[in-house]
């Protein structure tokens, strides 16, 4: 399996702006955009079925969570990669454009603190300080490690976190800050992940944050942060173990894939789909997410199989579920 650097990320995405018209016009093609936290998981799921399927073609894209659904909602593509829930506004987008979908669960994601591992004086960090990092309050006002914490030296604080139209800046800002996208602008963001990763990689002032598995593909370069979520709890480090047990909050959270429910009546998507759920425990752990158990996988394809479309989500983001309560919540539907 390739990893997912930003080389293999550009050409993917090369590929799917320019591969598919090169294709035939008869060629089987899946369509996919969206998430580039998903994107690890879906990529490799991709390659293997590519290489099981000769003649059927999978294009990846990162356009980020909100940019997918831009385009799952005007059918642009049959599958879009989220490492959020549908919002309101997005069902509505979708809805309004007689798009009807299935919301499959693929894996947990540890969302990552990271800092440069020169930095030997920063071992922890509560919510509140990164709050105080991040909330729009902070813009142009603190800039520098010791106005969040006065035993933090007086040195400038680089921030890298992710683009506006990324799942992983919705996520963090509403677990961290409290709303949704309410952060300061005045840091350096992106969608590509890996943008991210050098960015902090290159200065010993730097912070950002990012999906589990970039921090684990680039571990050599990175230090990841424990975090405090409450005072008087101890800070807990992102692993499969933490997030398994539920303590790594509030950082934890699923990750999914929308099939557009008109496209999983095409034989290549619908062979896809089963592939993916098929694959998904093995290639989620491949590139360091934390699988579901198998059961959840099963649950996914019945939804197909019987026509549940839809969340469970409601169109909220919910800080904090975990894997327990994301199963009861998909038996239910």
């Amino acid at each position: 399996m390739q990893t997912f650097t930003l080389k293999t990320m550009l050409a993917t995405s090369a590929f799917a702006l320019l591969g598919a018209a090169a294709l035939p016009a008869a060629a089987q093609v899946v369509k996919i955009d969206g998430s580039s936290t998903v994107y690890p998981v879906t990529e490799a799921v991709a390659e293997e079925f590519q290489k099981a399927n000769k003649g059927l073609k999978v294009t990846v894209g990162v356009s980020g969570t909100g940019g997918g659904f831009k385009k799952f909602c005007r059918n642009e593509t049959d599958i879009s990669n989220a490492s959020r829930p549908i919002t309101k506004s997005e069902m509505d987008a979708c809805k309004a454009a007689g798009i009807e979908y299935f919301e499959l669960p693929v894996a947990f994601d540890a969302l990552t603190v990271v800092i440069n591992p020169r930095n030997t004086w920063l071992k922890q960090a509560t919510v509140a300080e990164l709050k105080k990092m991040w909330e729009p309050a902070a813009q142009g006002k603190i800039t520098r490690w010791n106005q969040v914490n006065p035993a933090w030296p007086d040195q400038p604080i680089k921030l890298f976190g992710a683009g506006s139209d990324s799942g992983t800046f919705d996520y963090f800002t509403e677990a961290i800050v409290g709303k949704a996208k309410s952060s300061r602008g005045d840091f350096t963001a992106s969608e590509d992940d890996n943008v991210l990763v050098q960015g902090v990689a290159g200065d010993v002032n730097a912070i950002g944050y990012f999906g589990y598995a970039y921090y684990a593909e680039n571990q050599n370069k990175l230090k990841a942060l424990p975090i405090v979520e409450k005072d008087g709890k101890p800070a807990v480090a992102p692993s499969e173990a933490t997030v398994l047990n539920g303590t790594y909050q509030p950082l934890a959270r699923p990750i999914f894939i929308y099939v557009n429910a008109k496209a999983i009546a095409k034989p290549e998507v619908k062979k896809f789909v089963d592939f993916y759920m098929a694959n998904a425990a093995k290639m989620a752990k491949e590139v360091k997410y934390v699988p579901l158990p198998a059961d959840a996988y099963k649950t996914a394809s019945d939804h197909i199989a019987k026509g549940k479309k839809g969340t469970v989500f409601g169109g909220k983001n919910e800080v904090g579920i975990t894997i327990a309560e994301l199963l009861k919540r998909e038996a239910s539907q």
